[in-house]
């Protein structure tokens, strides 16, 4: 029988997970097996709180680092499908049905369409390139599903990315042609652009993508993103 492990990576996000794990609940379609594994990377805001209030869910410790800690989920999932997901990334109703559905078809990764909770121009004409599936638009927000077999067999995360993480797998899996973009849309927040400004966020984003493309290194980025982004 099919099982769904979903997997969040937090860090300080207590305003956040309590309406993340309140969304799931209500979202998901409750006719597949699932698991939520919340793996924290050394908060200190007493989210456990929040995250007790919901008995479906542990809490694993892990290092700091979004793939460290998406791999430590992964170690302790039970489920035969992991599904990576940011804590500020809302995906859509029956969201665990369209997954099981893909995995049964034999697509064993993938993501949804996304959208931002922001009409700001320049999100609007990004979010629609998400229905493209296409490895130039894919990005972590949109979350990703994997097989446990397939991302036993990759060797799940790089953990040399401390940035990037989500870009690097999903490189790995177009290279095995193993990945597809479900139809339905993934709501995701903004904020970090509102934080930013949403144009020099964008171009940030561009030469981090860029700086792949080009070779550099992952120290090479995750400096340039410590230098430009807060």
């Amino acid at each position: 029988m099919n099982k769904i492990s979903i997997i969040i990576p937090i860090l300080n996000e207590v305003g956040v997970i309590h309406r993340l794990l309140l969304h799931l609940e209500n979202s998901i379609s409750k006719t597949i097996e699932y698991e939520i594994i919340v793996v924290d990377g050394g908060s200190t805001d007493g989210f456990q709180t929040e995250v007790q209030k919901h008995p479906k869910t542990a809490i694993v410790y892990a290092n700091i680092g979004r793939a460290k800690q998406m791999n430590a989920g992964a170690q302790v999932a039970t489920g035969n499908t992991l599904y990576f997901l940011h804590c500020d990334s809302f995906p859509p109703r029956d969201f665990d049905r369209f997954i099981d559905n893909e995995i049964t078809k034999g697509n064993n990764a993938g993501c949804f369409r996304m959208k931002f909770d922001s009409q700001h121009p320049l999100l609007v004409i990004s979010q629609w390139f998400t229905r493209i599936n296409h490895i130039s638009c894919r990005g972590g927000d949109q979350s990703l599903f994997i097989s446990k077999e397939i991302f036993d067999e990759i060797g799940g995360y790089n953990e040399n990315f401390t940035i990037y993480e989500d870009n690097e797998i999903i490189s790995r899996l177009y290279a095995k042609n193993q990945f597809t973009v479900i139809p339905k849309t993934l709501i995701t927040s903004a904020r970090r652009y509102r934080q930013n400004g949403v144009t020099r966020l964008h171009y940030h984003f561009t030469m981090i993508h860029l700086k792949r493309r080009l070779g550099h290194s992952a120290e090479s980025m995750l400096r340039y993103y410590k230098n430009n982004i807060t």
